[in-house]
């Protein structure tokens, strides 16, 4: 048997040879991968085996109740679990198989029982024996050697992973909602570890690892891993929440074998069912599903947001239902330790984001893996941003490390990993670290799903030293081979270089993330007509009906008096047969209220006001609404016509249009000047001057983001801006001054945003033209040359 979990893996994914025509490819994993944890379990418990079946034997005959005997029993055994038959899967025989099967299982501790109740290894134990494969599988199993001298926890976790992910390929699921890939999962712990000099060197220290969304404990292992290697004398205790049962089963078969304590492994939605609510943990470690919709528990998320604020998780803010990553973000910060000053005796417990003194202890440090989304999506104000301020004006945001695309087994995006701790050192208080490793990967041999790229130890010590350093390194050259092209079709006479392969590390202050969202509203100008055209498409109600009534009109409408106006009693049948044919979107309810001659006769009520205003104001076209308004007040008096609010709606629509050389329309007359404000020296038509705010125009609305600078009061801030950036070029523009922040209630709204790839944008100068030409001529050249062929 090879040690190569690559080979171990393809061995042990054999035995879906057997399976192939009895059961469908999506059930392969569920009968492999508890029967590979069946093995490895019994393999590590050989060597204690006689002494547990011989204590469980003594223990049997005293009729005490099992968690009693549990306690007996595991003194004989050198591990945290235990199976007290005296068969194995090499003695199950052939006749009654599946009743010892069974039986063997059930022998087992109760939380190594529990992990095969989660893959419904009973129900699928008994489909193996009606077809006739349980003893050929057990054998195949039987004759596997997954000893810990055979293969290490270390590659047994590799061969987990392996196996998981040709399980998630046969079923067409999701890979990467089951783990991390290994060269990922190595990187994010040396990062969020790294820093901790006690841990990594003093004698029973003793730290604890969580993982809300564990899959099958890769993150939780290699924090141990990392750990115990530098210093195996520190004490790791391990939590985790999973969702899937058959990964949250191999995550706890994984921490059973390693001697963890398995009831800190939860089952269940860690976002709407923390299972670990009271607790709180030194390192997070996390790669929450991209871009997962949380719609099912929005009610939960909700209510806690609401209800709970800042005393719950989700106080900051909600993000966008379609996409969950933050919120597992804000998780994490929920469970930070806070920070613990020593000081004359006595304890004092600070806020997570106050900055830790040289005598602190305690605080934590998380590690994420988060697509671009987080960095950007969301304008200000919105809960994305809101998220991104709480934890930027914390300092909780250490550094955010772009990954190569092509790094996992589901997708090709791009990736990130956020460091976020309470703890930061005096240097790094502030700040935030922006750390481009994209192009630091090498292809693989083969693709494994979507992941085509790795990192190497040498690519992971370039991030992990860059970090350790907190150093801003400027764009250098790697020495990474160039990717081989595809010289299929025509090749370019002048091919476009490759821009080369950089690394680059750069750290800003927290505040060059924020900005102040400013309102800049522009005056409405307005043109007034009453024309007979205008007073004609008062005939028609306005949408839904605008389109439907004139065609009824055109069809029925030519014989009608003043009596029978919109009288469609005659032909109410053509009409509703054209209306279903032409307009299928109205609605029967809709379709009703266009065939009831009330609605004509009103809108022909309407048309005979406007005219009767028109012969009072006349139709000649006013470009100043502000004396037009006038005029037509005061011939509503005059013809002693009234109009309800429906009414002047629809008659304004029809004769106003907006029209940029028309005078602003005034909204009111005001005491002071403010330009900057809205509050306007006005000089009209008619020469005189007064001081106004005029009628906004919501087509015209703007926004500018002028950046947050701390050294300047907001007032400054927006009023400098606005005078150098918007009023040379829109003279008649000014700043809303009612649009205000939720939170510090100065005008404009903050907002965050960490635009990664424009901080590292490279220009390119576009190829010269002569080259673009010649490639042009080139291809000409080929289509005549082809076209000849084709005439000959």
């Amino acid at each position: 048997m090879t040690k190569n979990f690559s080979q171990t893996a393809a061995f042990i994914w054999s035995v879906a040879d057997l399976l192939r025509g009895d059961f469908k490819q999506s059930q392969y994993g569920r009968i492999i991968l508890p029967f590979t944890l069946l093995r490895r379990l019994e393999c590590v418990l050989a060597d204690t085996k006689a002494a547990v079946v011989a204590e469980s034997e003594r223990i049997a005959e005293k009729g005490l109740p099992e968690e009693a005997q549990e306690k007996f029993i595991i003194r004989a055994s050198t591990h945290a679990f235990y199976n007290t038959s005296p068969m194995d899967l090499s003695k199950m025989g052939q006749s009654d198989i599946k009743d010892n099967l069974n039986t063997y299982v059930q022998s087992f501790s109760k939380d190594a029982r529990e992990i095969f109740e989660h893959f419904k290894f009973e129900e699928f134990v008994g489909q193996l024996a009606d077809a006739n494969l349980l003893y050929k599988v057990v054998q195949k199993f039987a004759n596997t050697d997954l000893s810990p001298d055979a293969i290490s926890n270390h590659e047994m976790g590799f061969v987990f992973e392996e196996l998981i992910r040709r399980f998630a390929e046969s079923s067409n699921e999701t890979a990467g909602e089951h783990f991390t890939p290994r060269d990922i999962v190595r990187l994010t712990t040396s990062l969020v570890f790294m820093e901790d000099d006690d841990a990594l060197t003093k004698d029973g220290i003793i730290r604890t690892i969580y993982d809300p969304t564990a899959g099958t404990g890769g993150f939780l292992s290699s924090g141990m891993e990392y750990v115990l290697e530098l210093n195996p004398d520190a004490v790791m205790r391990t939590y985790g929440q999973e969702l899937n049962p058959e990964s949250y089963a191999i995550c706890k078969a994984d921490m059973l074998i390693k001697g963890q304590e398995v009831n800190n492994i939860k089952l269940g939605n860690t976002l709407s069912s923390d299972q670990l609510v009271a607790e709180k943990f030194d390192y997070m470690l996390s790669n929450p599903p991209f871009g997962v919709d949380w719609k099912k528990i929005s009610g939960e998320i909700n209510d806690e947001h609401t209800q709970k604020g800042f005393d719950g998780r989700f106080g900051a803010g909600l993000p966008r239902v379609s996409d969950g990553s933050l919120l597992f973000l804000m998780h994490l910060i929920s469970k930070m330790r806070p920070i613990v000053s020593q000081g004359q005796g006595e304890t004092e417990t600070t806020d997570s984001s106050t900055p830790s003194s040289a005598n602190s202890n305690q605080g934590s440090r998380i590690g994420i893996i988060l697509n671009g989304s987080p960095l950007f999506t969301g304008g200000a104000g919105s809960g994305e941003s809101e998220i991104r301020r709480y934890i930027l004006e914390a300092d909780l945001l250490e550094a955010i490390i772009a990954l190569p695309n092509d790094m996992f087994y589901n997708t090709g995006i791009a990736t990130y990993i956020w460091i976020l701790s309470n703890k930061k050192a005096p240097e790094r208080r502030g700040k935030v670290q922006l750390i481009d490793g994209s192009n630091l990967y090498s292809k693989m041999r083969k693709s494994l799903g979507s992941k085509r790229n790795e990192m190497s130890e040498d690519d992971i010590k370039t991030i992990t030293k860059s970090f350790g350093n907190f150093e801003v390194v400027d764009a250098r050259v790697l020495d990474k081979p160039e990717e081989v092209k595809s010289n299929r079709g025509r090749q370019s006479a002048n091919p476009k270089s490759e821009p080369a392969k950089t690394f680059a590390s750069k750290i800003f202050a927290t505040h060059e993330f924020g900005y102040r969202r400013i309102t800049i509203e522009r005056p409405l100008r307005l043109s007034a007509q009453l024309s007979d055209d205008a007073i004609e498409t008062l005939r028609y109600a306005p949408k839904p009906f605008d389109m439907v009534m004139p065609a009824l009109y055109d069809a029925f409408g030519g014989n009608w008096t003043t009596d029978n106006y919109g009288d469609l009693s005659n032909v109410t049948l053509e009409a509703r047969a054209m209306i279903k044919a032409d307009f299928s979107e109205l609605k029967e309810s809709q379709i009703k209220d266009v065939l009831d001659s009330k609605v004509w006769q009103s809108q022909l009520v309407l048309m005979t006001k406007a005219k009767a205003l028109q012969t009072a104001i006349g139709a000649r076209q006013f470009d100043d609404f502000n004396e037009f308004e006038r005029m037509f007040k005061q011939a509503l008096k005059d013809a002693d016509v009234s109009l309800d609010t429906k009414e002047k709606k629809q008659l304004m629509d029809a004769i106003t249009w907006k029209n940029p050389e028309a005078e602003p329309v005034i909204k009111k007359v005001v005491k002071v000047t403010n330009p900057l404000y809205g509050a306007f020296s006005y000089t009209d038509p008619a020469s005189k001057t007064k001081i106004v705010e005029f009628q906004t125009d919501s087509d015209l609305r703007d926004y500018e983001n002028v950046p947050l600078n701390p050294e300047v009061t907001t007032t400054e801030l927006i009023e400098s801006y606005f005078a150098r950036e918007v009023q040379p070029h829109v003279p008649d523009a000014w700043i809303n001054a009612d649009k205000t922040d939720a939170i510090d209630e100065d005008i404009g709204i903050v907002g965050f945003e960490i635009p990664f790839n424009r901080h590292f944008y490279v220009y390119e100068p576009p190829r010269p033209l002569q080259e673009i030409d010649a490639d042009l001529d080139a291809v000409s050249t080929e289509i005549m040359q082809l076209l000849g062929e084709v005439h000959s």
